[in-house]
């Protein structure tokens, strides 16, 4: 149950930190990778920020046996660049850079200006689902036989 209950905290504290930054505003950060306009620098600070307490979180929680509400840590084991990861983080980019919203602030948006948001988040769902469609073998490409 303190699983659940500390994941529903941490949520809502990652949450609020978006709305506070501003990250949830697409202008905003369209104004933040307009570095050759009108640039607006303050979410490099916000980056900055969740940098550096990712950093102090990351080493403090790893000096422990084990999380407060699990078993063991559940830390990435991969360190391979390939074509999956590489084409993802290109959508991702290209996603951000034109219409100004990342998963995390879209649905944290959703309760501030869903109007603003609700067409990416529905989007951003009919993409995860086919993506895992694909990757469970659902959708395959018709052989050439």
């Amino acid at each position: 149950m303190m699983k659940h209950v500390s994941a529903f905290l941490i949520g809502l504290l990652f949450s609020l930190g978006l709305v506070i930054s501003g990250m949830i505003n697409p202008a905003k950060v369209l104004g933040f990778l307009d570095i050759l306009g009108a640039w607006d620098a303050s979410l490099a600070f916000v980056m900055a920020g969740a940098v550096a307490v990712n950093f102090m979180g990351h080493r403090l929680a790893t000096r422990r046996p084990h999380p407060l509400f699990a078993g063991n840590f559940a830390l990435p084991t991969r360190n391979d660049i390939d074509l999956p990861l590489v084409g993802g983080a290109t959508l991702f980019g290209i996603g951000w850079g034109l219409v100004g919203f990342c998963p995390g602030p879209a649905i944290a948006s959703l309760g501030a200006a869903p109007e603003q948001s609700i067409a990416f988040v529905v989007a951003m769902l009919v993409g995860m689902s086919i993506t895992r469609l694909v990757q469970a073998g659902g959708l395959r490409r018709p052989s050439a036989s």
